[in-house]
């Protein structure tokens, strides 16, 4: 087990120093703008991928929509806690969360769709989640050791995304796709 380095009076001393900071200590070790402006990228995805799945809810349609629809409210959902999650961390950080919507789809990792077919619109949730796993992968890489915090609450997101392309996946498996109306 590694010593513990910094005696007690050292942190104290150091804890009331720029205590307008917060969280925010001298052991933080990220680029904390540049962390920031990632959070708000992150959120805008994630306000994105809320947007796409409330749409397909309510425009879902054909023999196998209920189901799906159903899936697509869920998420809609867990997108939405996601996005609350990031914003926050970014005003715990000290940042201002941007929900600039004149800015939000540019921000965004993931795009906005607006497919009418059950199975594009799958197919569409399933390359947004994919797209979140590999920038939250990286974001959480990105981070290491520097901001502990924030790489758990990404890892968090980045299990939640997992499961969201699985369950998509796993609607496209049982839906046929050669019919009218899917």
């Amino acid at each position: 087990m590694a010593e513990f380095l910094t005696d007690i009076q050292t942190i104290r001393e150091r804890a009331r120093q720029e205590i307008d900071k917060g969280p925010v200590t001298g052991a933080y070790g990220a680029d904390i703008e540049r962390v920031l402006r990632v959070l708000n990228e992150a959120l805008a995805t994630e306000i994105v991928c809320v947007l796409r799945y409330k749409r397909h809810y309510y425009t879902a349609s054909g023999m196998y929509s209920e189901p799906v629809a159903a899936e697509f409210l869920e998420h809609a959902r867990e997108e939405q806690e996601h996005a609350d999650r990031l914003a926050e961390r970014i005003a715990q950080l000290g940042g201002d969360p941007d929900f600039n919507p004149d800015t939000l789809s540019s921000r965004a990792h993931a795009e906005y769709d607006a497919s009418d077919s059950l199975v594009e619109m799958i197919k569409e949730d399933l390359v947004a989640e994919r797209i979140a796993i590999a920038s939250y992968t990286e974001i959480a890489q990105w981070l290491g050791d520097d901001d502990p915090t924030t790489r758990r609450l990404i890892e968090d997101l980045l299990a939640q995304e997992e499961e969201h392309a699985d369950d998509l996946r796993g609607l496209l498996e049982r839906i046929p796709q050669d019919r009218p109306g899917t």
